[in-house]
């Protein structure tokens, strides 16, 4: 195996972790952009009804296989069984999505021992997401040690958050350790951002709505504000996240529950959003028939997540002095038509509608893979340097 493809670029794999899936792309440039030689991804890990696809560019499925699949490690390491058999490049760089890499690590760089101490000081900021992008990192770096590794962090694309969006109304002692807004779903907006290019206005506002969800407002191409806060917790509801909830609530729960920090946490990421209304159903197909056929939580649930992030667009309406361009993205965004649609119900006063001729409302794929690549490449020109 030889760890350039043979026009001398680099190839660069990028591991894009989700909490129960491992997306991945293989990379090399093409035209002065990064082309895809293969992506694939795990499903369903930890589940009974896991699986593993590998698809070629055209859409082709090369591989397919159903397994249980223990954790992402165990999904890494089957993913580098197949693709050592579906092609002899091993790659040069390794690039990985990291959520959150707490206050210290937000540009994209060169994952060293440093790097990875930070991010294990950094697991009280996100210790749903941490601990497996570590685990994750440790196995990739293993099998391909050969590689340079770094990491994209979600949080970078928020960087440019003025203060009155960044900073929470606490003591200004908490803020100066790290409890700020970070904001996330960054790569996903970044290749918005790329994607649109020249045709991307000053005023514009992202929806990436999927499992995770949120909003961000742009002005130039930058993020001047996002519903996601500290955490990606925050915001709007989600699959089975709460987002933003009184404070009241939680003190009060502890007090008449006696819930400690970790049921909290566990109450507000894996039972809450669309799951708290519907006592446990998150997938929004599943949701959307079952209101279809007249079942009232399910109606709810649609109905307060659209509400929810209509408020936000209409919030970021104000704070932008209009919306040029509203752009949803995400599996839920981008495919349910019908979400895109009850969002858009009463956002004709700022001139926005599902079905607009204009095209200021618009669905657009997101591609996190291949924005990762993109920086991995940049950092590997600049010696690894953040970018």
């Amino acid at each position: 195996m030889h760890t350039q493809d043979e026009t001398g670029h680099a190839t660069i794999l990028v591991l894009n972790s989700g909490s129960s899936s491992l997306k991945f792309g293989l990379f090399q440039q093409a035209n002065g952009d990064e082309a895809l030689l293969l992506e694939g991804s795990a499903q369903g890990i930890g589940r009974d009804d896991g699986s593993l696809r590998i698809k070629a560019p055209d859409g082709r499925v090369l591989e397919e296989q159903a397994h249980v699949l223990e954790s992402q490690t165990d999904a890494l390491q089957k993913l580098t069984r197949v693709l050592a058999e579906q092609n002899e490049v091993r790659p040069t760089a390794v690039g990985h999505r990291v959520v959150h890499g707490g206050p210290h690590l937000r540009t994209h760089q060169r994952i060293t021992a440093d790097v990875r101490r930070q991010l294990q000081d950094a697991t009280h900021f996100a210790p749903l997401h941490i601990p497996p992008a570590l685990a994750l990192i440790d196995e990739a770096s293993a099998i391909f040690s050969d590689a340079q590794h770094f990491a994209c962090f979600d949080t970078a694309f928020h960087a440019t958050l003025p203060p009155r969006a960044a900073q929470l109304p606490l003591p200004r002692r908490y803020a100066e350790q790290g409890v700020i807004r970070y904001g996330f779903h960054g790569l996903s907006y970044e290749s918005l951002v790329a994607q649109l290019g020249d045709d991307l206005p000053a005023r514009a506002v992202f929806a990436h709505l999927g499992n995770g969800s949120s909003v961000c407002a742009l002005r130039d191409g930058k993020s001047v504000d996002t519903s996601m806060g500290m955490t990606p917790t925050g915001g709007v509801p989600m699959g089975t996240r709460s987002g933003d909830l009184d404070p009241g609530v939680l003190l009060y729960l502890m007090r008449t529950e006696h819930l400690d920090a970790n049921a909290l946490e566990t109450l507000l990421n894996r039972h809450s959003g669309l799951a708290g209304y519907t006592d446990g159903e998150s997938d929004m197909q599943a949701l959307e028939k079952r209101a279809a056929a007249g079942d009232a939580s399910a109606e709810l649930a649609l109905d307060a997540f659209a509400t929810a992030v209509r408020k936000t667009i209409g919030a970021y309406a104000a704070l932008l002095g209009g919306i040029d361009l509203l752009v949803f993205t995400g599996g839920i965004g981008e495919h349910s038509e019908a979400m895109r649609q009850r969002v858009c119900d009463g956002l004709s006063f700022i001139g926005l509608s599902e079905h607009d001729p204009a095209g200021r409302v618009r669905a657009i794929h997101t591609e996190e893979e291949k924005q990762i690549a993109r920086h991995c490449r940049a950092l590997l020109e600049s010696g690894g340097q953040s970018a």
